[in-house]
């Protein structure tokens, strides 16, 4: 087992590594920005070097200084956390090379379903469905050939990438040129990589992704599905686990195809194969993140499986603990994602003090946070505050439970999130359980999203 853990990242999700370490007796070394100095992370770590300024790229995307700081603190493995390097296939490799154990897949596993053709081309290899799509494109002339195969509408995506970017829904030809030119230039200003491919688009499709993991062994399980269906902007406002859409043949059966795909690739560590439900309940896959999800949490609650352990055990070389019949789905579980932003301003994101925080508890309830009271939100990340989770044995209940909850929950200082989810758990569409890809949308006035 490994003795010492960097962690490349900030926020919650830096707090929850830390308690992973700490739990299995691991030094937790935390890499920090100028502006994280003050960070909870921070303050619960054994050590803490920084790594570099307030802006992203010259701290958790600086790879050199990561690496610098990881070495100087001899540290023998690192957790990237989601999002910044998180799927970074270079940063794994010269993880590998410098001797520090990469927590995540191989970087040949990145690499694969990170490139969105090739991971749609490995999933039909592996039986599961896909969509009608295109190879890479370029140019809106090599694109038009393929319209009248894909046919409207259809939807533009990345090849690179992710967080929503590059993702453009285009309902005629009239509008494709434009739309495929803003897409492009979005993700080659962010990515480097102009490449775009079309796929079939489904209009009020549910998005599933599957939570799986593989040790290096060659053994694989999944732990359900989660409901990731709302959003807005294409990024995830509130999930649910599980969803209420499947029935245990079709779970069952998804779940095996998606680890029998990761198995395919020599994935191992965590990973979430997501998918697009239609109205018909047919299954499409979209594409795999390689690594841990926002979401996880919810995961946890109805199966009781610690993911950040798993994962930091699968990279030191232990086989899976458990196998897929030990795996139980349990009640019904929410997270919601409390962001500075005002939803009465379309979601405008907000900055300022904490100036009272009180996090709610009781039964069922789950606060993943780095807030303090004190704490100064700094203008230069994502706007997450805290993921506030909630298990019940029923659906129901959790609806309820997560009310209650939103109710104790006092974070003073800031504009957030928290009003919405209130007005969002007693609307009825809402209860009664139709969401789709496009539902915030759709139903924005009656929510009040300005």
């Amino acid at each position: 087992m490994f003795k010492k853990v960097f962690i490349a990242n900030r926020g919650e999700i830096a707090v929850r590594v830390v308690r992973a370490c700490h739990e299995l007796g691991i030094q937790a070394v935390v890499g920090y920005s100028e502006a994280d100095r003050d960070s909870l992370a921070v303050q619960m770590a054994d050590e803490s070097v920084c790594i570099g300024p307030a802006q992203s790229s010259k701290s958790y995307l600086n790879i050199p200084s990561i690496i610098e700081a990881a070495l100087i603190t001899n540290c023998e493995a690192l957790h990237p956390g989601y999002g910044f390097l998180s799927e970074n296939a270079g940063f794994a490799e010269i993880c590998e090379t410098c001797n520090i154990v990469f927590i995540g897949p191989p970087a040949a596993a990145i690499i694969q379903m990170g490139d969105k053709v090739a991971a749609r081309k490995t999933a039909k290899e592996t039986g599961l469905p896909i969509l009608e799509g295109t190879p890479v494109l370029h140019t809106v002339g090599e694109a038009e050939e393929y319209l009248d195969a894909i046919g409207f509408p259809l939807i533009l995506k990345a090849v690179a990438g992710g967080g929503g970017r590059g993702i453009r829904p285009v309902m005629s030809r009239s509008e494709f040129t434009h739309m495929f030119t803003m897409a492009q230039s979005e993700v080659r200003e962010a990515f480097h990589d102009d490449g775009i491919y079309l796929e079939r688009y489904l209009g009020r499709a549910r998005h599933i992704e599957v939570q799986i993991l593989c040790d290096s062994h060659g053994k694989g399980v999944f732990l359900g599905e989660r409901n990731c269906s709302l959003q807005r902007r294409r990024q995830k406002v509130l999930e649910e686990a599980p969803s209420i859409a499947l029935d245990d043949e079709t779970r069952n059966t998804i779940g095996d195809m998606a680890v029998k795909t990761a198995l395919s690739i020599g994935y191992q560590g965590a990973g979430t194969m997501e998918f697009l439900l239609d109205e018909s309940g047919n299954f499409s896959f979209m594409e795999m993140n390689t690594r841990l999800q926002v979401e996880h949490p919810i995961t946890e609650l109805i199966t009781g499986v610690d993911l950040v352990r798993e994962q930091i055990l699968i990279a030191a070389g232990e086989p899976l603990s458990f196998s897929q019949s030990d795996v139980h789905l349990n009640g019904h579980a929410l997270e919601m994602r409390i962001c500075a932003e005002d939803a009465d301003l379309d979601f405008r994101p907000m900055t300022g003090d904490v100036e009272e925080y009180l996090p709610a508890g009781g039964p069922g309830v789950r606060i993943d946070s780095h807030l303090y009271r004190g704490y100064s939100i700094p203008p230069h990340y994502d706007s997450l505050l805290s993921k506030l989770c909630v298990w019940a044995p029923t659906r129901d209940l959790a609806i309820q439970r997560a009310l209650r909850a939103l109710d104790e929950y006092r974070i003073d200082g800031v504009t957030t999130t928290m009003p919405f989810f209130k007005r969002l758990l007693t609307y009825e569409p809402y209860i009664l359980g139709g969401t789709y890809t496009n539902f915030l949308a759709d139903h924005a006035a009656a929510l009040h999203i300005g």
